[in-house]
């Protein structure tokens, strides 16, 4: 049973020098285009305590404290991976669009600061874009560089985070 939806112009494929998975295109995907919706079960930070390693890096935070847990390991949504030069964003708190036209080929890729304020998923970034930040963090979003060049891509939570400081 699938739980989420992965466009059909994309494919998950083996990439190990990304931790064995990545996301590309097989067809041009446009602008606002839905590339992705994740599926899964609400956890709080208790319930996300208690999941693997494994099930932890297949999570996204929806909102404050809370986090959409992977029912299975093999959701394709789930392997689209981090990067620093990201040509997806988040709309609303579960789906995936494209912020650009994507070619054939190219890595389908969000910032993962676009939906985490949580430390459970700060690591060291190898993603190997020119602006790579080197080291990813739950404070990334408030970086005024990233909210302007990602306005209206951040999970509804953050964007009205963002919108409240402003």
């Amino acid at each position: 049973m699938r739980t989420g939806y992965l466009n059909e112009k994309a494919e998950v494929i083996d990439l190990a020098e990304k931790g064995g998975k990545a996301v590309i295109a097989r067809a041009m995907i446009h602008k606002n285009e839905l590339v992705a919706l994740w599926g899964g079960i609400i956890v709080d930070r208790v319930g996300l305590e208690k999941l693997s390693d494994d099930e932890k890096g297949h999570t996204i935070q929806v909102h404050d404290g809370f986090y959409l847990a992977p029912v299975t390991m093999d959701e394709p949504a789930d392997f689209i991976n981090h990067s620093c030069a990201p040509n997806c964003g988040i709309s609303g708190q579960i789906a995936l669009v494209a912020m650009r036209e994507i070619q054939v080929g190219e890595e389908i890729s969000f910032d993962y600061s676009m939906s985490d304020s949580s430390a459970f998923d700060e690591f060291e970034c190898a993603c190997g874009a020119p602006n790579c930040r080197k080291w990813i963090t739950k404070d990334d979003w408030r970086l005024p560089d990233l909210q302007r060049r990602y306005y209206g891509y951040f999970s509804n939570y953050l964007q009205t985070k963002i919108n409240s400081q402003q």
